[in-house]
């Protein structure tokens, strides 16, 4: 591979590639943060379904990649996990089991799946860390979606202990970006409330927040993920999997995604006060869509799992310094890009 190509040693597949994530990481890579002997390819659904084994082989075979950034799930909000808990069993424990299989059938060096903090257990002591993954049931309303996660850290033990793979996962706490599912019915929290505060201001109408509003939730910004995922995939070496979340420890004015180790920023777990309620999380968005409006709550629809608070002390522990972006900074950020892309953002 090195005579053919060059300096690039080594190709990164992206499944996934087409979603949040996955386009935030193609942005990324694309501004700068790419490396000579790295070559990336991002794949989505149409080009092959995952579900399917040979599918997923064929495309294995085709790239032949050394790195894999395993994206691809079906995924969706509360509501939708609520409605359709087998479906989201049955789909991510296919799509997981075919790439982890072909990965290692295909000789990969490192898999880099993506998990999510609701696989910790709804009955348990907080902050959440790594170690506590399996040590109870999750929360009833997505229990498909999060015994399948689940699954992927169990995998990942199976491959290392019986062929040696370096298999690992991230467990990112609520992702928001550019390019993510802006549908109110099927969406996450946060894009489906940018979407209904701009319908809101378009039609001079209230905003209705389904729930109380006082779940508390922690957010990361697509992009500074993108930047983590990418250290994990060059330098996180255990198997074990690492909570990547978000926490405003430095001033916004520091320019985001620097390296640097300052001696000042403390190695700590997330406390309360760096989770964002429903809320104001609603308000925040208001603020930057510049919406004059009256909030509403909804208390007839279902608040899911009031708190999940994560602990980001082992990422600390392996990079204190790295800059994350301000929590609404992100917002504007992300409400600007919906903004200007509503045609194909609102579907």
């Amino acid at each position: 591979m090195m005579e053919a190509e060059g300096l690039r040693s080594k190709r990164i597949l992206v499944t996934g590639g087409s979603g949040l994530v996955g386009r935030a990481i193609q942005k990324v890579v694309a501004d700068g943060e790419g490396q000579p002997d790295e070559e990336w390819v991002f794949v989505s659904s149409r080009d092959a379904d995952l579900t399917s084994a040979a599918e997923t082989k064929a495309l294995f075979e085709k790239h032949k990649p050394t790195h894999v950034i395993h994206l691809a799930a079906m995924v969706g909000g509360l509501f939708k996990n609520i409605r359709c808990n087998l479906d989201f069993w049955r789909r991510n424990i296919h799509i997981n089991d075919n790439v982890l299989h072909s990965a290692y059938e295909c000789g990969v060096q490192k898999v880099v799946s993506c998990l999510s903090t609701c696989i910790f257990p709804d009955k348990t002591t907080y902050p959440i860390d790594e170690t506590m993954i399996h040590n109870g049931p999750p929360h009833s309303s997505n229990f498909g979606y999060s015994y399948a996660k689940r699954m992927i850290d169990v995998q990942n033990r199976g491959y290392f202990e019986q062929h040696g793979c370096r298999f690992t996962a991230v467990i990112p706490t609520n992702v928001f970006g550019p390019h993510d599912n802006f549908n109110i019915e099927d969406g996450h929290v946060l894009p489906g409330l940018i979407h209904k505060v701009y319908l809101a201001k378009q039609t001079g109408s209230a905003l209705t927040v389904w729930g109380t509003g006082k779940p508390r939730r922690q957010f990361i910004y697509s992009l500074d993920l993108a930047q983590l995922f990418i250290w994990v995939l060059r330098e996180y070496e255990e198997v074990e999997p690492i909570i990547l979340s978000g926490k405003d420890q430095l001033p916004p004015s520091k320019r985001r995604g620097k390296w640097e180790r300052p001696h000042l920023i403390p190695v700590s777990a997330v406390g309360e006060d760096d989770e964002v309620s429903i809320k104001e999380a609603a308000e925040a968005i208001a603020e930057a869509m510049d919406f004059r409006g009256e909030l509403v709550f909804d208390t007839t629809k279902a608040d899911g799992q009031f708190k999940k608070t994560a602990s980001n002390a082992k990422l600390r522990r392996y990079l204190p310094g790295f800059q994350f972006t301000p929590f609404s900074q992100a917002v504007k950020e992300t409400c600007a890009w919906f903004n200007a892309n509503y045609a194909s953002a609102r579907k």
